[in-house]
């Protein structure tokens, strides 16, 4: 069973799903992506979740991140209970679920923890980004509903660093100010930061966010 960790390559599959087969890393493309499980189908979290990401679309598209979810579940099940999921949630879930019931990307993900369900998938959410590298892993119990505007925050931040020599303070959202990166030296700030900068401690240097 897989052990992944932040800068892993997240593993390529072939999975069907409600959208057809696809080949993970061929399906990303030049996309981020969003893969998330959930522990079953017709269950009331999973539902208000799946809900809730389809109701997100817009917000995914503009950060250009591509949502998919799995469950052991077979794609058969996952169409009948998309029409549970459009009814109550009030939208149309518009991203594959993968159907996963011999637990093959379950298993490769390490998504199945006996502890919490021997045969169910936890809350595992791994965002990955477009060089296929995995930026966060969260695991939330079956009993939690997972934050996806927490989600988003995070994702604000992986691609604001990703391209900026900054980083995200707590609770930082965005528009907040940024850290100023510690290899960023005292003399390269006006360079990199032409808004200005804020020094607290030779350490904690602050900069309006530089791509807004």
């Amino acid at each position: 069973m897989a052990h992944l960790r932040l800068g892993d390559t997240a593993p390529d599959f072939t999975a069907d799903t409600t959208e057809g087969t696809i080949h993970f890393h061929e399906w990303l493309g030049d996309s981020w992506g969003i893969l998330f499980s959930h522990p079953g189908d017709y269950t009331p979290v999973c539902t208000t979740e799946l809900g809730t990401v389809a109701n997100y679309h817009g917000e995914f598209k503009k950060r250009n991140v591509k949502p998919i979810a799995i469950s052991v579940d077979g794609v058969k099940d996952h169409l009948d209970w998309i029409k549970d999921i459009n009814e109550t949630q009030n939208t149309k879930v518009d991203y594959p679920i993968i159907g996963d019931e011999d637990r093959k990307v379950s298993e490769l993900y390490d998504m199945i923890h006996p502890n919490a369900s021997e045969k169910a998938t936890v809350r595992s959410v791994f965002v990955i980004g477009p060089d296929k590298k995995i930026k966060l892993t969260i695991t939330y119990p079956p009993s939690t509903g997972r934050n996806f505007d927490e989600i988003l925050r995070v994702i604000d931040s992986l691609q604001l660093t990703a391209y900026h020599k900054v980083a995200t303070p707590a609770n930082w959202k965005d528009g907040d100010d940024c850290v100023i990166s510690p290899s960023v030296s005292n003399e390269q700030i006006p360079e990199f930061f032409p808004k200005g900068h804020t020094e607290i401690k030779p350490y904690l240097r602050m900069t309006p966010q530089p791509n807004k």
